[in-house]
């Protein structure tokens, strides 16, 4: 990993911003689905923000995302204005998968996210075909591809590894290690804990990273990106996070101590940052205010705009299920 460096005032504000909001936005979601506004999974990223701010500002807009079930911040970090994924969580039609996703499928073509995807480990493979499409059109740009701890035990996880390495595809894997992948920690599913050491398999260059501190985070997926982007193939990264809720809103996590759970949330990243902002005077306490009260107002609206939002009619439930061709399957 390359020596620290000094990061500037945009950036610090950004993260603490960007990780606020995914913060409040996330705490509302837990909020409106214990009151039944909306259904299905919902797995809440509380937490581990470092790790998808810190990820952001290393890398480009045109770069691509792609991630687990885990997705509501991924699209808001890129850009997207929380409404529409909050009105995705709502099943409206403004939602950005037009309210066809919910909780686990989040989109964006034109911010360059893939997903949100369900199947555990199944964007493993995708994120390096993405990557793979990259190389084959000549482009310098690269792919990160999120994961969970629990992920890593797929078949899927090291076929992806051999053939990214075989290939030297542009293509960095982010395990998020928040301990506890569904509910059973990392040491009661293999005696390798130090998830990083994986790639070594594959002589993938991989290294863990303190993935509460967005500056780490920052410097690691930078040096990353450019290994990448210099045709140098894959890197596998192991951020060690820690998530505060549940794997999902129905878990109980009696399989750790609240005890636990307090000792993480002191590296709380969110006040961490805001310290450092404030110890290096980068803002002013009102300033500081301000930002408070912008994702508030941003969450608020979000909210509104989503139960404002129209449903789907019933006959959109036949939409995007076939599409219909330029030319005729079979001609006379």
């Amino acid at each position: 990993m390359p020596a620290d460096i000094e990061f500037s005032k945009e950036t610090y504000l950004f993260w603490y911003e960007k990780m606020l909001l995914c913060r409040r936005f996330e705490e509302k979601c837990g909020e409106l689905y214990t009151r039944q506004k909306f259904g299905g999974f919902c797995h809440l990223y509380i937490g581990q923000e470092a790790v998808v701010v810190g990820c952001e500002t290393a890398i480009r807009p045109e770069d691509r995302v792609i991630t687990a079930y885990r997705c509501h911040v991924h699209p808001i970090v890129r850009g997207m204005h929380p409404k529409f994924v909050m009105a995705e969580l709502f099943g409206r039609t403004t939602g950005c998968s037009s309210g066809r996703g919910g909780s686990m499928h989040m989109f964006s073509k034109e911010l360059n996210v893939f997903g949100g995807h369900g199947i555990v480990g199944g964007q493993i493979p995708l994120g390096a075909g993405i990557a793979f499409a990259d190389k084959y059109r000549g482009s310098d740009l690269i792919t990160l591809c999120f994961m969970g701890d629990g992920a890593v035990r797929q078949g899927a996880f090291h076929e992806t590894l051999n053939m990214a390495m075989t290939w030297k595809l542009p293509v960095i894997f982010i395990i998020e290690n928040n301990q506890y992948a569904m509910g059973t920690s990392v040491e009661r599913t293999s005696n390798v804990t130090d998830l990083y050491k994986l790639g070594c398999a594959f002589e993938m260059p991989s290294y863990p990273v303190n993935g509460m501190r967005c500056e780490e985070v920052h410097q690691a997926v930078a040096d990353a990106a450019e290994h990448a982007r210099q045709g140098r193939g894959p890197v596998l990264l192991e951020m060690r996070t820690y998530r505060y809720k549940g794997h999902s809103m129905s878990d109980p996590q009696t399989y750790r101590s609240k005890e636990e759970v307090e000792e993480y949330k002191a590296m709380d990243p969110i006040e961490t940052t805001l310290q450092t902002i404030l110890q290096k005077q980068l803002a002013t306490p009102e300033e500081i205010s301000g930002i408070q009260a912008h994702v508030k107002a941003l969450v608020d609206e979000s909210v509104q705009f989503a139960e404002e939002s129209p449903l789907p009619l019933p006959e959109d439930l036949y939409k995007f299920v076939y599409t219909q061709p330029d030319y005729p399957f079979i001609t006379e």
